[in-house]
């Protein structure tokens, strides 16, 4: 499962050794590993040690919040890259949250494609990565 989830994350996020401002302004490194400092740098074995870190606890906040994800691996993949790039607290106060936990997988992934907003605004990359997760979420 894990493996999927960090696809889709290095895919969409992919690697800066040197810490950057995200589309809000976050200071970011690695696979959009947060928070950075400003001027800090890291190497790729690093970067891959925070992505594997960071998506781990995705993993486990997505289970813990959707517990029915535990049978559906590629279902949990996709919302722990959901979680892993918005936050545990997004998922938990969201649509998606209560269609997965209620068994409605047609309309849970319906609800990627909400999440598509940063700063305001529709960001192209988060329309990808939202699609990304809606096939392998419905992928068997």
């Amino acid at each position: 499962m894990i493996e999927r989830a960090l696809e889709i994350a290095r895919l969409f996020e992919g690697c800066r050794l040197q810490a950057y401002r995200d589309p809000v302004g976050i200071w970011t490194i690695g696979y959009g590993h947060t928070p950075a400092q400003e001027g800090q740098v890291i190497d790729q074995a690093q970067a891959e040690r925070l992505l594997m870190a960071d998506m781990e606890k995705a993993a486990a906040a997505a289970l813990r919040l959707c517990p029915v994800l535990a049978t559906r691996p590629n279902a949990l993949a996709a919302v722990s890259d959901f979680v892993f790039n918005l936050g545990a607290g997004r998922l938990q106060a969201s649509t998606l949250r209560r269609r997965i936990n209620r068994d409605e997988w047609s309309l849970a992934a319906d609800e990627f494609g909400k999440w598509v907003y940063a700063g305001g605004r529709v960001l192209r990359g988060l329309v990808a990565r939202r699609e990304a997760e809606r096939l392998v979420f419905l992928s068997a």
